[in-house]
């Protein structure tokens, strides 16, 4: 290099000084850099394929998991729920025989076998007719019933002894649907859960709250050994997961 930083003779810049092997030293005025290595396509991510349904949920009568069904469809539009409408009592017997994958089942329930989480509890109430004398009140005590003939249905599902009440001289009826036909034709009262009181409404009968009659527990079951794998998505659904939370 000429003194000062000069140009050469000519107006030529110094050669640039290369190594050994020909190469231009890293930093060298001049160097020629090679092109950084593109980065690898990434394959596309694959959709995961929902298990195959339909997922079947047993109900017991009265059951109303709309808000759960609406949340389904929600989060598994490719999968079909089936509701299986179960007898009251049966549900144990239909989770073990396959027929339904989970059931909303009235507690206490013959769990051998079976997961079960509580999910809510029910009031229990009084059916009588409209123009009954207990319809004064906007609630009643078993002391408002003394002397009232009660009705009791061979698949009653509350099993309360209620002193005081009165059994009629005719036999139980064989379910609730007829034990509240004959409430309707102005014989005796019905205790019911309250879902019951509602899915047998009649525009003839009405119903009060008995506030110190035994609430009536209601769960979600399904089988221990081989679930379907439905049954873990709609668990959440009940427990309240979001779709991205992960499994408690």
């Amino acid at each position: 290099m000429t003194p000062h930083g000069r140009r050469a003779q000519g107006g030529r810049r110094p050669p640039v000084p290369r190594t050994a092997g020909g190469r231009a030293p890293a930093g060298a005025k001049g160097a020629k850099r090679r092109p950084a290595p593109s980065a690898k396509p990434q394959p596309a991510p694959t959709s995961i394929e929902p298990p195959a349904g339909p997922f079947r949920l047993g109900v017991m009568p009265g059951a109303t998991p709309g808000k759960w069904i609406d949340v389904w469809q929600q989060r598994m539009p490719r999968t079909t729920l089936e509701l299986v409408q179960l007898d009251a009592g049966d549900e144990a017997a239909a989770l073990r025989a396959g027929r339904v994958d989970a059931a909303i089942a009235r507690l206490p329930l013959d769990g051998d076998g079976l997961h079960v989480i509580p999910l809510y509890r029910e009031l229990p109430v009084v059916v009588c007719p409209t123009d009954s004398h207990l319809t004064a009140a906007d609630e009643l005590t078993a002391a408002d019933l003394a002397g009232e003939i009660r009705i009791v249905p061979r698949d009653d599902v509350l099993g309360v002894d209620l002193p005081g009440t009165v059994s009629p001289v005719f036999e139980a009826p064989e379910t609730t649907a007829d034990a509240v036909a004959t409430v309707a034709a102005g014989v005796g009262i019905l205790v019911v859960p309250m879902s019951l009181a509602r899915l047998h409404h009649r525009k003839d009968l009405t119903h009060r709250v008995l506030t110190d009659g035994p609430e009536s527990p209601v769960g979600l079951a399904w089988p221990q050994d081989d679930p379907s794998p439905l049954v873990d998505v709609f668990v959440g659904i009940v427990r309240g997961r979001t779709a991205n939370s992960s499994r408690d």
